[in-house]
């Protein structure tokens, strides 16, 4: 049995931990994986701010460090900033996925251009880091918000006549003022509208926390991790001062 450990990165009560868990219903699950969904101890309220972008990276990468001695399989983030991502591909050498690089990527194969629509303005910073990060503004069409505040633990339970409506005459603008041919939902916390802008949209939407495990799956079936000449090891690990939360 091959342990996925799923990192949340915002601090939160089991049913919230059990709503993120849904965005992978059993039947997208591959035999012989078990994802176990696991929310940081302390840390961010919603990402809004630089403030809160630091203390993403930070515990979430606290929570995932001793992730290969608790015998996962793999790691995979929870967010589509990829918070910690780098750091934990440094310190482990099963492999680590986060959504915001899988599901750049998947545009990329299925389009020239992509806009992330998100909930709010507020997670703009989050993408601009990222996409910088991966080098790839040029096939960036735009980031565009409804301006709604997102609730990160009931996400869009109660809210989807609304929410799913606004999010569709969102990306419709993307697509037609900005030439977008593919749309990249800007969280995991808005799987819930996945299959309902996939029906009504002219073009491939990209749910990232479900393209992110998917790809976390084949590359453990095929046997690879992230390159340690990219990533590589530190000289001198510092596991328990990390997870007992001293800088």
């Amino acid at each position: 049995m091959k342990r996925i450990k799923v990192i949340v990165p915002i601090p939160m009560d089991a049913a919230g931990v059990a709503n993120r868990a849904s965005q992978l219903p059993p039947s997208v699950i591959r035999s012989g994986f078990v994802p176990e969904f696991v929310a940081v101890p302390w840390g961010a309220a919603l990402g809004d701010s630089y403030h809160d972008m630091l203390l993403m990276d930070w515990t979430v990468f606290q929570t995932g460090v001793s992730a290969e001695g608790e015998g996962y399989a793999g790691v995979l983030i929870d967010t589509v900033s990829d918070s910690g991502l780098r750091a934990l591909r440094s310190r482990l050498s099963i492999p680590v996925v986060g959504p915001g690089e899988a599901a750049f990527c998947a545009a990329m194969m299925l389009g020239k251009q992509f806009t992330v629509l998100t909930m709010w303005p507020q997670w703009f910073p989050l993408y601009e880091k990222t996409i910088r990060e991966y080098g790839i503004d040029d096939r960036l069409a735009s980031v565009r918000s409804i301006n709604t505040r997102p609730d990160l633990s009931e996400l869009l339970a109660g809210k989807e006549e609304v929410i799913f409506a606004r999010l569709k005459e969102e990306a419709m603008r993307a697509i037609e003022e900005d030439g977008a041919d593919v749309i990249v939902l800007g969280s995991t916390t808005m799987h819930q509208s996945a299959n309902y802008l996939a029906s009504e949209l002219p073009v491939p939407v990209i749910n990232p926390g479900l393209v992110a495990y998917k790809q976390l799956e084949t590359l453990i079936e095929l046997g690879l991790s992230h390159s340690k000449r990219a990533y590589p090891c530190p000289e001198v690990p510092k596991d328990a001062e990390i997870r007992k939360g001293w800088f």
